[in-house]
């Protein structure tokens, strides 16, 4: 398979008018500010969103968004598996907000720390606990190990088991007053 076509901030900018722009992250994440105009259809859930997408690819370009291009990238590589052509935004909001450009906020949205962040805490957290107890209780060790082993297992395969998990906890989940995945997929097959 060959890799998506990627787009640079400034590039992406000038032709933002001629994209349907997918934010993949999780709907926390998208809260917390997302390129303008852009739709969340979590990684998670893009296979529900396969069929939406696909009408809307045939009316225009996709543009494929996250926090720096990893999970935007998967997103292109399953939409080609679909044979629907995406272009992702290379180094995802973080660049963009990088190259001093604006992202919407909503009103009244709280803020998430991006997945990369959160999984960073999440898996330092267990690795040092894993030692502290391992100091009075020799096998705790092995979370340690556990969560060590996980994390080189997502460098190969470019996943990450922890941040599916962590993106299903409360504060990274969509405000009430969020558009909900129902009505952003009517939206895109209209």
């Amino acid at each position: 398979m060959t890799s998506p076509v990627s787009l640079s901030p400034a590039q992406a900018a000038a032709r933002l008018a001629e994209f349907t722009v997918i934010d993949v992250r999780a709907p926390g994440e998208y809260t917390s500010g997302h390129v303008p105009g852009a739709l969340n259809i979590p990684l998670d859930r893009l296979s529900e969103a396969v069929p939406a997408l696909k009408s809307a690819a045939a009316r225009g370009s996709l543009l494929m968004v996250c926090a720096s291009g990893v999970r935007s990238t998967r997103a292109c590589d399953i939409l080609a598996a679909a044979d629907i052509e995406a272009t992702t935004l290379s180094g995802g909001t973080s660049a963009w907000e990088g190259e001093g450009r604006d992202l919407d906020h909503p009103d009244g949205a709280r803020t998430a720390w991006p997945m990369e962040r959160q999984v960073r805490l999440a898996a330092g957290s267990l690795v040092v606990a894993g030692l502290l107890a391992g100091v009075r209780f020799p096998a705790a060790r092995w979370i340690s190990a556990g969560v060590g082993s996980g994390l080189v297992f997502s460098a190969v395969t470019n996943t990450c088991g922890m941040a599916a998990a962590l993106a299903r906890l409360p504060y990274n989940r969509a405000p009430h007053s969020a558009t909900s995945l129902d009505a952003t997929l009517q939206a895109l097959q209209s």
